[in-house]
């Protein structure tokens, strides 16, 4: 018989409003941390020794905070919010000051991309108010360095991922049509557009690894595809999920599992060579909005956290052997 799911290994309350977005921060450089940004513009730092939270941000003028990550090895925190703004955070020495913001006229819901090239080096896409454009600037001097956008009319952008490869930094978004588009950010041009789903992308992650990807929609179809040596998207692999509506989807950094947010309130975990089903984690009431892998170097210690519309935020310990 197969083992019954997990429960989650601990929940974090008291976030005052519906959890949109997660990122951790366990590289050994003091406690394990996961951010979490909320409905009313809260920025949670939660200490994960502790299981509270080390500080609260208030930030985005009571808007939704939708996308949060920290920089390497800095205390520098960027937070994207629904006020069509991006904030720069010094969080030093227990600080959690605003040193900068890029105003970005965007009005949907697609989260930014955050790309550490080089030390002292970042590039950062995000929306624009031209809902099918990404811009990417780089942070220091918020210097542009190119605009993107397909030829074609594809809809809104939806979500995007950006990475370095051996030619440069490369970008992957999906539309609002249902397309998956892989730019070449240096030379700014298309390498390759592939009709993913039948409705609108509204998340996607990339294996940089094995060049390979995954797109979660609407519909009720998570597709995995593949990026060949000349750079073309080709379909791979799909499952069908018993319920449609897929808000993150997330591989975790060994290449193993990959994990999906539902809109039936659930978290999925598959193995990511052949996408086959291996738990469904049930204990979310409302809507699941993020999940987020730990980036912790022991296996044993690595975590899963899902954050849901019902303003909890459950931490997993699964599939955690070397």
């Amino acid at each position: 018989m197969a083992r019954p799911p997990p429960n989650p290994l601990y929940i974090l309350r008291g976030s005052g409003d519906v959890v949109n977005t997660l990122h951790f921060c366990c590289d050994g450089q003091g406690p394990s941390l996961l951010y979490s940004g909320s409905g009313s513009g809260a920025i949670h730092v939660w200490n994960l020794t502790t299981r509270r939270p080390e500080r609260v941000l208030e930030s985005h003028s009571g808007n939704s905070v939708i996308w949060l990550q920290a920089l390497k090895e800095s205390s520098t925190l960027i937070s994207q919010g629904r006020d069509m703004r991006m904030c720069v955070w010094d969080l030093s020495e227990g600080r959690g000051a605003v040193t900068d913001a890029l105003f970005t006229g965007s009005v949907g819901f697609c989260q930014c991309s955050l790309l550490e090239t080089q030390p002292g080096s970042t590039l950062l896409a995000h929306p624009t108010e031209h809902m099918e454009e990404v811009s990417v600037v780089e942070m220091k001097s918020w210097t542009q360095v190119c605009t993107l956008k397909p030829d074609l009319k594809l809809g809104m952008l939806m979500c995007m991922k950006m990475w370095q490869a051996e030619s440069g930094p490369v970008l992957c978004a999906g539309y609002e049509d249902g397309s998956v588009i892989l730019y070449d950010v240096s030379h700014r041009r298309l390498f390759s557009c592939l009709k993913a789903h039948t409705e609108p992308v509204m998340c996607l992650d990339v294996d940089v690894c094995r060049q390979k990807g995954v797109s979660g929609s609407s519909d009720n179809i998570l597709q995995s595809w593949t990026i060949d040596d000349q750079r073309n998207l080709q379909m791979h692999g799909s499952v069908q999920l018993t319920n449609p509506g897929v808000s993150s989807a997330r591989v975790r950094a060994d290449g193993k599992i990959l994990a999906t947010a539902g809109w039936d309130n659930n978290v999925r975990v598959f193995g990511w060579k052949k996408l086959k089903p291996l738990a469904v984690l049930q204990h979310h009431t409302d809507m699941v909005n993020s999940v987020a892998f730990s980036d912790h170097q022991d296996p044993p210690q690595r975590l899963l956290a899902a954050a849901s519309k019902d303003q909890r935020i459950t931490v997993w310990s699964i599939y955690s052997e070397s």
